[in-house]
């Protein structure tokens, strides 16, 4: 079965370039952010009772243009779960790069523990400069885009010393995103926890711990190991625990980077591509390949995401008109500076957005046609659908979400049936 996730990007409405601009900046007008807010319930239950697996949003900052007002995912969790009874909530995803890992690890499990296990936690790495490389200064972090992810016309515009630094500057990206998961990962599953690296000293300073006034009352009734033999503190215990055993789902985003793929392998994450089938198919076969190195038999899509973009309507023109209305600005002017393998073409930019390989638009036939094709090569486990919300008006998202539930989940569900559930013979992965 084929498991639904509806991501929420805040984008704050604008009739065209020419309000935007007389708006401006749109990322802090209130009476738009407010149209956002307030239409988030229609969204939620129509969510719920559509069968919907989970509802998240985006982390970003700094969004004066309105195009991606999502400073804090957990709060926006917090309200969506409090709006609906069965969907899970969670975000796509945290950026860790830039990131609290500790303030993540408890507001993650306060999030788990509020909706008694309806929650799910992303991570990502981080790709805008704009805002990764201030929040992650502290780390020397900066937002990084891996250099496959380039195309060869970017590529080849780089000097040798501007590409030996995005090189060193996306290693250092990922140790710090590693790291910082890692101690998420320690948090939610240890009652105490001592670490030292260049980032972080737990307790702090690491090698004298800390004096502590309640430390005898700690000791007889915290957690164990938190106070040492000379009675100062040497771990911490981050609290509460979550309320899933041993820790919510974790997905984490991947755009080009292979590299990315393997480590949810070796860690048992669900990979969430934001690539064309072609570069997901072969994602796929390397996380099953790696995923069985680790000791983890799955079939090819098990444990995996397919991210989409998505518009149907009655007829292949409306789709098209609804694309530019909704997806269009916000693909050429945000979408596409950032990301520079993605094409596009000032004679034909609807088509360009459709040529990306990450949106689908037509019919629910021509979009069912579509999705079949794409899960007969990665039958992926979950798809995410991402709508512009509210620049996409909430009607129109329903009506979008309410098609593909009824019209088009059933058919993928029939191509995601894994070994031990009824109806489908053993698959195996690529040998």
């Amino acid at each position: 079965m084929v498991n639904v996730i509806v991501q929420l990007y805040p984008m704050l409405r604008a009739a065209d370039e020419d309000e935007r601009q007389r708006l401006r900046p749109l990322g802090r007008n209130t009476e738009r952010y407010q149209e956002f807010v307030e239409g988030l319930p229609y969204i939620a239950e129509a969510a719920d009772d559509l069968g919907v697996w989970g509802i998240s949003t985006i982390e970003h900052h700094f969004h004066s243009e309105g195009y991606e007002v999502g400073p804090n995912p957990g709060i926006l969790a917090a309200h969506i779960a409090g709006l609906t009874k069965k969907v899970r909530v969670g975000q796509l995803g945290y950026t860790m790069s830039a990131q609290n890992a500790i303030r993540i690890a408890e507001d993650t499990a306060l999030l788990d523990q509020l909706t008694r296990g309806r929650c799910f936690v992303g991570f990502s790495r981080g790709y805008q400069a704009r805002w990764t490389n201030v929040l992650g200064q502290h780390y020397g972090a900066r937002a990084t885009l891996s250099p496959s992810g380039f195309n060869a016309d970017a590529l080849g515009a780089l000097s040798e010393e501007e590409l030996q630094r995005e090189i060193d500057d996306d290693r250092h990206n990922r140790d710090v995103f590693e790291e910082q998961v890692d101690l998420v990962l320690e948090a939610w599953t240890n009652d105490s926890i001592s670490w030292s690296s260049p980032n972080w000293q737990i307790p702090f300073p690491y090698d004298e711990g800390i004096a502590w006034p309640m430390a005898s009352v700690t000791a007889r009734l915290g957690a164990e190991s938190e106070v040492g033999a000379d009675g100062r503190l040497r771990a911490a215990s981050v609290c509460p625990a979550p309320y899933t055993k041993p820790h919510p789902s974790v997905f984490v985003a991947s755009n080009a980077s292979q590299e990315t793929v393997e480590y949810c392998a070796r860690k048992g994450f669900i990979p969430t591509y934001f690539s064309s089938i072609g570069k997901a198919a072969k994602f796929g076969h390397a996380y099953t390949d790696h995923a069985r190195l680790a000791g983890r038999q799955l079939h090819l899509g098990q444990h995996q995401a397919l991210v989409r973009w998505l518009q149907i309507a009655d007829t292949n023109e409306a789709a098209r008109e609804a694309v530019a209305d909704y997806d269009l600005e916000i693909y050429k002017n945000l979408y596409r500076p950032l990301t520079p393998a993605l094409p596009y073409n000032d004679d034909d930019p609807v088509q360009s957005v459709l040529d990306s390989g990450l949106f689908s638009a037509g019919t629910v036939d021509e979009v069912k046609a579509d999705f079949v094709d794409q899960w007969s090569e990665l039958p992926a486990e979950y798809v995410v659908l991402i709508y512009h919300y509210s620049q996409m008006p909430k009607e129109a998202l329903v009506e979008n979400l309410t098609a593909f539930m009824t019209e088009i989940k059933p058919e993928l569900d029939s191509m995601t049936l894994y070994e031990g559930e009824p109806g489908r013979a053993a698959q195996s992965s690529r040998p």
